[in-house]
């Protein structure tokens, strides 16, 4: 389904409202630290992710982890063993996804003075 934006370009609908969603979803600062986390150590059981993320809660860490499965981003394994465990690890989409961001923490990086500086400015500010 397509409209036509002001600019007289058609717009896919579709497309719009997906990128409106996953960038709602992925800009949540929980989903960002589980793609880096996963990025960077591969495949973790669920308690170790919840370690490696500090500061979420189960709840939360559960409700995250559902959300990027259900869109594709990570494959949760139950391994049937006594007691059973849970490994988590990011798909295709996944690394992707945390490539397409990677660019953000980049920046902050290369900028986090001046962001700073700004911060501070504004904060004395009367």
């Amino acid at each position: 389904m397509t409209a036509i934006a002001p600019d007289g370009s058609n717009v896919d609908l579709r497309l719009e409202a997906l990128v409106t969603d996953l960038i709602g979803r992925v800009a949540d600062k929980w989903t960002m630290i589980v793609l880096d986390v996963l990025g960077e150590a591969g495949t973790l059981r669920f308690t170790a992710l919840g370690h490696a993320v500090r500061g979420i809660s189960q709840k939360m860490l559960t409700q995250t982890l559902r959300q990027m499965e259900r869109d594709g981003l990570v494959i949760r394994t139950i391994h049937p063993v006594i007691p059973p465990h849970v490994d988590y690890c990011l798909t295709a989409l996944g690394h992707g996804l945390g490539d397409a961001f990677c660019g953000v923490w980049e920046w902050a990086a290369d900028h986090r003075d001046e962001i700073e500086a700004a911060r501070r400015a504004f904060d004395q500010r009367p």
